[in-house]
């Protein structure tokens, strides 16, 4: 195995024929092809993305998505073509994010604006020349009034006049078209039962449509990278609460900070994935879906509340997780005083003073690699996916560490590990200091992942 990873390229750079990697490649994103398979995308973006010539690569990725199966609602926004059709007629008023009153000049100027978008869509999605992505594909792309919308009304005196908000999504007949393979593409208008239009936020209605439909992801395309690192890099992954904390501190840029915040108000609601994605990126989407850490930032609700570092008061409490598996002889045996000893390489999962689940982490810094230890979950509590939050959080706490590579040692569970990501290796593949420790009489399967 090597410890090199290759750099990320536009499809446009990327080597013309490269038959080895092509395969790796196919073979890499076949779970996640089989993972989403009839799962529900809502993908947002603003008319930024059209205006700076992105929407055309877009289509020809969400067109391959839907060939793969899944099920996509398609929120656009058309804010700046808004604001030039208002410059073009002589008009000051120029919408920013954020709320503002809609009078009915501007009200014209969003319905011309969402028509012009919604007729560019529509195009891009029945374009089939041979020898481009788009060739033999049948989408069909279906708007419709799906949005009842209500009137923000007057706030704080001033009157939003023809600015709405969603009252309602027709969740039955969205459904209905996208499981029968169809794309529904929504326009950042709502309609009133009184048949008044109403100028919506495309940011509120996406987030509105992908909580109503439980959407397995919503996916904002945006100028931005997503959240960044102190050191510069991307942020992943980010739990809700850390999210939100971010938010709080105020030192996200403009772009980031608004659609991080609608990000984290659609997992709070319900939605598992939200992600930031920049659209600059060829291939931005595909990227994000189909590799283990995307290229945007994902937000996931925060169910790591529960764990935390281990202190020397949870010796007791590990020991007790432990004792039941060393007894079948599923782990060896660890006296007290080595729990003691290496507490600081211990997570436990906690809810109301109970721990019910722990796992150990050791580096071996030399070689990139991080070895997970006594992965257990208290029985009552299997079945609900704290296995997966625990291996997830030791992931994320080994690549901080700068390992590349993940190894358990497994008598009984390899399953587990395999359908995770994990191969199997030999003893040569351990760093040293593992391999000059390894117990031979155990025999213990070894399974690597690569980080």
């Amino acid at each position: 195995m090597s410890d090199q990873e290759p750099d990320t390229v536009s499809a446009q750079e990327a080597p013309e024929f490269a038959a080895a990697q092509f395969v790796r490649w196919f073979r890499d994103v076949a779970p996640y092809v089989h993972a989403f398979r009839g799962k529900t995308f809502v993908i947002a973006f603003g008319g930024e993305l059209v205006q700076a010539g992105a929407l055309n690569a877009l289509i020809q990725d969400l067109s391959l998505l839907s060939a793969l199966g899944v099920r996509m609602i398609l929120v656009h926004g058309s804010r700046p073509q808004v604001n030039e059709q208002l410059r073009l007629k002589g008009f000051t008023q120029q919408f920013d994010r954020g709320m503002a009153p809609t009078d009915p000049a501007a009200l014209e100027c969003a319905k011309e604006a969402a028509g012009e978008i919604r007729l560019d869509i529509e195009a891009a999605f029945s374009q089939g020349l041979p020898n481009t992505p788009m060739s033999h594909s049948h989408i069909r792309v279906i708007s419709g009034n799906f949005v009842t919308a209500r009137p923000t009304g007057v706030v704080d005196g001033v009157d939003y006049q023809h600015t709405g908000q969603v009252r309602k999504i027709d969740v039955d007949a969205l459904k209905f078209a996208i499981e029968r393979g169809s794309i529904v593409l929504l326009s950042p208008l709502g309609f009133s039962p009184t048949g008044d239009a109403f100028n919506l936020a495309m940011e509120d209605l996406a987030t509105s449509v992908a909580v109503a439909l439980r959407a397995e992801k919503l996916i904002f395309l945006s100028s931005s990278p997503g959240v960044l690192s102190p050191d510069g890099s991307v942020d992943t992954e980010l739990a809700r609460v850390d999210a939100d904390a971010l938010l709080q501190q105020g030192d996200l840029d403009e772009d980031t900070a608004f659609y991080l915040r609608h990000a984290s108000l659609s997992v709070k609601r319900g939605v598992a994935r939200a992600h930031l994605v920049p659209y600059a990126l060829d291939g931005s989407v595909l990227l994000e879906i189909f590799t283990h850490d995307g290229v945007g930032t994902m937000v996931v609700e925060d169910t790591l509340d529960d764990l935390r570092p281990a202190t020397l008061d949870d010796v007791g409490a590990i020991l007790s997780l432990i004792e039941p598996l060393e007894a079948d002889g599923t782990l060896v045996p660890r006296p007290r005083s080595v729990i003691e000893r290496e507490v600081e390489h211990f997570t436990v999962l906690e809810h109301d003073g109970v721990i019910y689940g722990c796992a150990a982490l050791h580096p071996y810094a030399e070689e990139h690699m991080a070895e997970m230890a006594c992965l257990i979950v208290h029985p009552e509590w299997q079945g609900t996916g704290e296995g997966e939050i625990l291996l997830r959080h030791m992931e994320s706490r080994a690549r901080a560490m700068g390992a590349r590579r993940l190894f358990v040692l497994t008598t009984r569970t390899s399953h587990w590990f395999i359908k995770r990501g994990f191969v199997q290796g030999g003893i040569a593949d351990l760093p040293r200091g593992k391999q000059n420790n390894y117990n031979r009489s155990r025999n213990s399967l070894i399974f690597i992942k690569k980080l």
